[in-house]
């Protein structure tokens, strides 16, 4: 199982903060998926993904949110409480 770090997301519309993530990545470490693939690594335990706080340095784990009657998306948890900070991070280079 990988650790793996995401530091960049693509949205559809880069500017609207309601528009769902396609794809995250690392262009560092020289990879980009898409939010399915990311959420099927989860789910089977193959891969765990995470970002950092660019101020403190703090790790938010990655997660799968499942609402009732819409498609799972991806979250960040830290210290058991969900937060926004994969939305934080900078779009992916094309």
């Amino acid at each position: 199982m990988a650790d793996c770090q995401i530091t960049c997301i693509t949205k559809p519309h880069p500017q609207s903060s309601h528009e769902h993530i396609t794809h995250v990545g690392n262009p560092k470490a020289g990879w980009q998926w898409p939010r399915e693939a990311i959420i099927e690594s989860i789910d089977n335990k193959t891969n765990t993904f995470y970002v950092l706080d660019p101020y403190t340095s703090k790790r938010s784990n990655v997660g799968v949110v499942r609402p009732v009657g819409r498609d799972p998306y991806l979250r960040t948890y830290a210290d058991g409480i969900w937060n926004d900070n994969l939305l934080a991070l900078t779009q992916c280079p094309i």
